[in-house]
C-alpha cells in the first residue's frame, strides 16, 4: 500500500532545482522526488545481516587485534609518560605517597 510522505521546509532553490530536473526528466516533481530516494537507497543493506556481511567484507584486508590488546598498550603508554609530564614538586611527593 503506498504511503504519503511530506517534506517541509525545503529552500526555494531545492524546490527550483527539484522541478527543472523533473522537468528535463519529463516527469512530475513527485514522480521525481520518488526516483532520486529509491536511487538513493539502491544500494542500502536491507537488514542487519546484509548489513555486517557488507562491514565484514569492507574490514577484511585490515589487521586486528583484539580491543583488550589495544586497551592494554595504551594504558602502559599513558603511565609511562605520567612522571614526564608531571612536574617536579608535585604535592604528595616525600610524604609517604
Amino acid at each position: 500500500m503506498p504511503t504519503a510522505l511530506t517534506v517541509r521546509g525545503l529552500d526555494e532553490d531545492l524546490v527550483r532545482r527539484l522541478k527543472l530536473r523533473a522537468a528535463r526528466h519529463g516527469r512530475s516533481m513527485e514522480a521525481e522526488c520518488r526516483d532520486i530516494l529509491r536511487q538513493a537507497l539502491a544500494n542500502e543493506p536491507q537488514d542487519f545481516r546484509a548489513l555486517a556481511s557488507s562491514l565484514r567484507q569492507s574490514l577484511a584486508d585490515r589487521a586486528h587485534r583484539p580491543a583488550g590488546d589495544v586497551m592494554a598498550a595504551t594504558r602502559a603508554e599513558t603511565w609511562a609518560a605520567l612522571p614526564e609530564a608531571m612536574p617536579s614538586g608535585t604535592p604528595g611527593e616525600g610524604e609517604g605517597a
